[in-house]
């Protein structure tokens, strides 16, 4: 007979706890040994050299890329995807992710790092959207613009000035940009993880749902990627208001 609760892991004293946590801990070690190692190779991978007198569009309209560097030498750039004509809750929710988590760049700037998001958009969808989120990062339309600057959108890119010339350095794919959402960390340090199927988890435990299941929601908080829904955050952002639809062409994620 046992009284440990179905579907969840062994209960045990603190000291076997404690044993296992350890025995843990050396593979942890060894997995941040192994991401300085790949940190020290991306370093040290060749750079492209591109216009940056190329110019895009912020709030006070055309300016060079140059002046995403404010004076730094090292840049961080999220491009955001965007869906033209869509309202706000139909824009990009990977994206938001990314966005809202770097809401605040004081410690890349106190490093000597400058961040932006660049985006497609035009820029006067872009400006309504960014008011109504509330972001106080700097954000650029880089329209019709080709790679490095513009091109595709949704990920991370980094950039290295030297006066005036300009180098791309390194840039994101897929589950690249998790480094920048904070939450998908502590959740992985959770019992439950992220709540998604393809996670390995104990026998028993709850199945999960897709992949970024959590990440829209409806009015009452219900997770659905359905036309009721918002990127999360948008909720706590004055004047949101219930939706019935996500108005972008195709209703693609």
């Amino acid at each position: 007979m046992s009284d440990e609760p179905t579907g969840r892991p062994p209960v045990v004293d603190l000291a076997t706890w404690q044993a296992a946590r350890d025995e843990l801990l050396v593979r942890e070690k060894a997995h941040t040994r192994e991401g300085d190692a790949i940190a020290a190779a991306r370093r040290r991978l060749p750079v492209v050299e591109f216009d940056g007198t190329v110019e895009i569009v912020g709030p006070g309209g055309p300016v060079p890329f140059l002046d995403l560097f404010q004076g730094r030498e090292e840049l961080v750039a999220y491009k955001h995807m965007w869906y033209d004509g869509a309202p706000h809750q139909g824009q990009c929710e990977g994206c938001t992710t990314t966005a809202w988590h770097v809401k605040d760049a004081v410690y890349l700037n106190a490093r000597g790092v400058s961040f932006a998001v660049l985006t497609t958009g035009r820029w006067d969808e872009v400006a309504s959207y960014v008011e109504f989120m509330g972001y106080t990062q700097p954000w650029y339309s880089v329209r019709g613009l080709d790679e490095p600057v513009g091109g595709s959108m949704g990920y991370l890119t980094c950039f290295l000035r030297d006066g005036d010339r300009t180098f791309l350095t390194y840039s994101t794919t897929g589950r690249g940009n998790e480094p920048a959402n904070g939450s998908l960390g502590l959740l992985d340090l959770t019992p439950h993880g992220r709540g998604e199927a393809w996670e390995d988890k104990p026998e028993g435990w709850p199945e999960g749902g897709d992949p970024c299941w959590s990440w829209r929601s409806a009015a009452d908080g219900t997770a659905t990627w359905g036309p009721t829904s918002r990127p999360v955050p948008q909720w706590t952002r004055p004047g949101a208001t219930p939706v019935d639809t996500l108005g972008r062409q195709g209703d693609h994620h």
